[in-house]
């Protein structure tokens, strides 16, 4: 988050459209380090066709960044998985489950800064 005089730009605002869910696409949240597209598509695949699956990684270590997707091939497949492994168990780690949100790009909205205790009116 940067600050700039009393504002702050908030990353996750955006000044187009509002966010929709991919009924299809789950967000995974909460992934061990150790899993890998193979093993999540895995995990995911005894609930209908997954069309695809995507970890996200650190881009300077290379590492998991412990969240990605699952994609599927219908709507209905995709709430099956959503409603069986939300809080289930991968690698010892619990998932943390929902229906993606389609990442809206933009220019970030100016959010005005709440003062806080402490903050100088000058």
């Amino acid at each position: 988050m940067r600050r700039l005089a009393h504002f702050v730009f908030h990353p996750s605002f955006y000044c187009t459209s509002s966010r929709q869910s991919s009924n299809s696409k789950l967000f995974v949240g909460g992934l061990s380090w150790y899993v890998d597209e193979k093993s999540l598509k895995e995990a995911f695949s005894s609930f209908g066709e997954v069309t695809e699956v995507r970890i996200m990684y650190d881009k300077n270590t290379g590492r998991s960044r412990g969240f990605g997707f699952v994609y599927f091939s219908s709507e209905h497949n995709a709430k099956s998985a959503k409603d069986a492994m939300d809080g289930k168990a991968l690698l010892g780690r619990p998932l943390r489950i929902s229906f993606a949100l389609d990442k809206v790009r933009g220019v970030p909205v100016v959010v005005p800064r709440v003062s806080s205790f402490g903050d100088s009116s000058s």
